[in-house]
């Protein structure tokens, strides 16, 4: 059973401030269940967006969510990012996005490998 969407970013949110890294919730979806999309911006000009991995892949690693990076790059320029969560937004319009400023990088996500 998944952690309530609302939940989840909540403490994302707290889990980023506490790291050191400005995040902001952009867009509110569905409370409940929600799809959660995660926009990295290294300040420089270029992203990273994380979705929800694949079913199986969460199957098999035993805990309540699990993140996938949505392009084949480590990272994608800005006006990329936001055609593709334009797109998901036009898929399905109660998904969540959350947008984490680090020059880093870092996400704070656990990562399908």
């Amino acid at each position: 059973m998944h952690l309530r969407a609302d939940i989840f970013v909540s403490a994302y949110l707290r889990r980023c401030a506490s790291e050191g890294a400005y995040a902001v919730l952009r867009r509110r979806g569905a409370a409940e269940a929600g799809a959660i999309f995660v926009r990295v911006d290294r300040l420089d000009g270029t992203s990273t967006i994380y979705g929800p991995a694949p079913q199986t892949q969460l199957a098999d690693a035993g805990i309540d969510r699990l993140w996938a990076r949505l392009h084949k790059d480590e990272t994608i320029d800005n006006i990329s990012a936001e055609e593709r969560l334009k797109k998901e937004i036009s898929f399905d319009p109660d998904i969540w996005i959350v947008d984490v400023d680090d020059r880093a990088g870092r996400c704070f996500l656990d990562l399908a490998p």
